[in-house]
């Protein structure tokens, strides 16, 4: 994942609550316990907690303690701007993870950049990166500097009326991002078998666009991570059923992630090649070794 090394430095000391924080606040948004993720140097949670909100602070540079409880309400403020896509959707993801089911996130956006890149950034003169940001949320606020998205998870947020399952969705998620998430699988073959799911909804995996791809990918990657802290595994399979007569049940597309345990089964030679009953196990008996077959042969 592409990282920039100095956005931190673009954080800002304030003598007063910045302009999201405070609309917020004044209307009402910041309810039950709330955590400013990206808090930068802290000044907003300091004025939140002077103004009696339940509030702490999280930033991976100036307090690096990462909570491990859940909260009401996330606040982001401008945050994503400074942020390559890739660790905006890792933000997202975080938050995801963070917050409380039922509960609500807030990213505020800048609104007045007026190009994307690097920048030496004028007191510490290191390059600093920054881009406009557009996410797929509700907008609350807008304005000619600086917009307001309200994040739901997906089981919450989702208003469709498709009988598909994942577009319906009536279970909690594991984490999202901005155009997929994940989640525990209905049948598990296995304990931690997930699911990595687009939330656009669509069949085929080919039909994904790359960006598409890549943000499952992310997703894939960050379930990953968490599945293996929770359970343990000792290895993983990964597939994709694509079509009916490859097996696919649910037409919208979806990752399986299935966490593999030592003595699971008794031969797990082969791993996903198993799909087909009896192709799995393609070693030369008594040479432990893969049956080399050439291309003209497989042809």
């Amino acid at each position: 994942m592409k990282k920039n090394q100095y956005s931190h430095l673009t954080a800002k000391e304030r003598d007063k609550l910045s302009f999201p924080m405070h609309w917020l606040l004044k209307n009402e948004y910041l309810t039950g316990k709330v955590l400013d993720f990206g808090c930068g140097l802290g000044s907003d949670v300091g004025f939140l907690k002077s103004k009696g909100v339940d509030g702490i602070g999280y930033d991976p540079h100036y307090f690096p303690e990462k909570p491990t409880e859940t909260f009401d309400v996330i606040t982001c403020i401008y945050v994503l701007n400074v942020l390559e896509p890739e660790e905006q959707s890792q933000v997202i993801m975080e938050v995801s993870q963070l917050l409380k089911h039922g509960g609500k996130s807030y990213f505020a956006v800048r609104r007045d950049l007026k190009k994307t890149g690097y920048r030496t950034h004028y007191v510490h003169k290191k390059p600093t990166f920054q881009t406009n940001v557009l996410l797929p949320f509700k907008s609350i606020f807008k304005n000619d500097f600086t917009e307001i998205y309200e994040f739901q998870h997906w089981e919450i947020s989702s208003t469709t009326q498709s009988t598909c399952p994942f577009c319906n969705l009536q279970k909690q998620v594991i984490l999202e991002s901005a155009s997929a998430f994940s989640i525990f699988d209905k049948y598990p073959v296995s304990n931690g078998h997930a699911l990595i799911i687009p939330k656009k909804h669509i069949g085929d995996y080919f039909e994904l666009t790359n960006k598409e791809k890549t943000a499952l990918n992310l997703v894939l990657e960050e379930t990953k991570k968490v599945i293996a802290q929770k359970f343990r595994p000792d290895g993983f399979n990964i597939g994709i059923n694509i079509g009916k007569h490859a097996g696919q049940t649910v037409p919208h597309v979806h990752i399986h992630l299935i966490p593999r345990y030592k003595n699971d089964v008794e031969n797990p030679i082969g791993g996903v090649r198993n799909t087909i009953p009896g192709k799995g196990d393609y070693l030369i008996e008594g040479e432990g070794v893969p049956v080399s077959v050439s291309l003209s042969e497989q042809l």
